[in-house]
C-alpha cells in the first residue's frame, strides 16, 4: 500500500491539468470556482471542463469539436456554460457530444449543444433507456455505438469509442485517444478516492474485470468524471489502488454477511481502516458496504 501511495503522490505532481487562462494563485479560503476549463498538458487541443463536481472532456481539432458529457445535473444553465466555455477556446462548431453512459449526473445539459447543431452519440442501451425515460433536460442520441465499439476520426485526431459490457453502468463507453494516451473513464475507477453514490447499482465482479481490461489497454493518463484529489489526472496505479479497494471491501463484507450480519449490524462493523486517509472515506464507506451486503448478504 505504501508505494501504491507514493505512486499515486508522484501521479499527482505529473498529472495535474493546467489552466485555460494564465490566473494568478488562489488566495487560501477563496471559494472553488463553480465552472472551470482546464488543458490537458503536452496535448494540441484536449481539455477538461468542470462544472461543480461533475467533468466532461472535449478535443478541439481543426474540423471542428468533439465534446463529451454535457454535465449540468440540477444546473439548468450548465449546457450553456459548457458552449460558453468551449467558445472561449474556438469558434470552431461543435460536431459531436458523445456520452459516456446513461446516468443523468453526467448528461443531462447537451440542449445548448445540439440546438449548435452537434450529433449526438451514445450506446445503444444508453439510447434505449433514454427514450423510455423521456427526460426533458436530456437529448437523446442521434447515433449509437454497438457492443464492437467505433471510432470517431475529425481534423485528424481520433477518438475510440470501446464497450466492456457490465461494470458501473450496462452503457458505459470507454473513450481513447490513441495519440495522446489518455481515457475519459466515468464512474467505474474514481481517482484517488473511496467510490460513493455510484455505488448502488454497480456490478462488483464485472467492475473487477473491467479494471483489469483497463490496465491492458495502452493508456497513460485518466480523465475522471468527477475531479481526482487536486484535480489531477489518473494513472494505472490509480487503477491498481481502486481495484484492490473493492477486493478488500468485498472481502471483508463477505465474512460479515456469512456470519449473519447483514444489513444494520454489517454497516456498523464494516470498516476498512487501511482506506482511511482516501477522501471521502467517511461519507461513502455506508455506500460501500451497503452494496456489498446486497453481494454476499442475498446475492443480488
Amino acid at each position: 500500500m505504501n508505494r501504491i501511495l507514493a505512486a499515486l503522490s508522484l501521479g499527482a505532481m505529473l498529472c495535474m491539468t493546467t489552466p485555460v487562462l494564465a490566473q494568478q494563485a488562489q488566495p487560501s479560503g477563496t471559494p472553488r470556482p463553480a465552472i472551470a476549463t482546464t488543458k490537458v498538458p503536452g496535448t494540441d487541443g484536449v481539455y477538461v471542463f468542470r462544472n461543480g463536481n461533475h467533468q466532461g472532456m472535449f478535443v478541439v481539432t481543426s474540423a471542428g469539436v468533439i465534446a463529451t458529457d454535457p454535465v449540468a445535473y440540477g444546473k439548468p444553465f450548465g449546457g450553456q456554460q459548457y458552449l460558453d466555455e468551449i467558445r472561449k477556446v474556438t469558434d470552431k462548431p461543435v460536431k459531436y457530444v458523445i456520452y459516456s453512459h446513461h446516468h443523468y449526473d453526467h448528461i443531462a445539459g447537451g440542449k445548448a449543444l445540439k440546438e449548435a447543431g452537434a450529433t449526438f452519440i451514445a450506446h445503444r442501451k444508453a439510447k434505449e433507456r433514454l427514450a423510455k425515460l423521456k427526460d426533458p433536460h436530456t437529448v437523446i442520441p442521434d447515433e449509437v455505438v454497438g457492443d464492437k465499439g467505433r471510432t470517431i476520426t475529425l481534423g485528424g485526431t481520433v477518438l475510440e469509442l470501446s464497450y466492456h459490457g457490465l461494470n458501473h453502468s450496462d452503457s458505459t463507453l470507454v473513450m481513447r485517444l490513441p495519440k495522446e494516451k489518455i481515457v475519459f473513464i466515468v464512474d467505474t475507477i474514481p481517482v484517488g478516492a473511496v467510490p460513493g453514490r455510484g455505488m448502488i447499482d454497480f456490478h462488483p465482479f464485472e467492475t473487477e474485470a473491467f479494471m483489469k481490461k483497463m490496465l491492458k489497454l495502452d493508456w497513460e493518463r485518466l480523465i475522471p468524471g468527477h475531479p481526482g484529489p487536486n484535480d489531477r489526472l489518473g494513472t494505472k496505479d490509480d487503477v491498481r489502488a481502486q481495484l484492490k479497494f473493492l477486493e478488500d471491501a468485498s472481502a471483508a463484507m463477505k465474512v460479515l454477511a456469512q456470519d449473519g450480519k447483514c444489513w444494520d449490524t454489517a454497516e456498523k462493523e464494516f470498516k476498512l481502516p487501511q482506506y482511511e486517509s482516501w477522501p471521502g472515506y467517511a461519507n461513502n464507506l455506508p455506500f460501500v458496504a451497503r452494496r456489498y451486503c446486497g453481494l454476499w448478504g442475498r446475492g443480488t
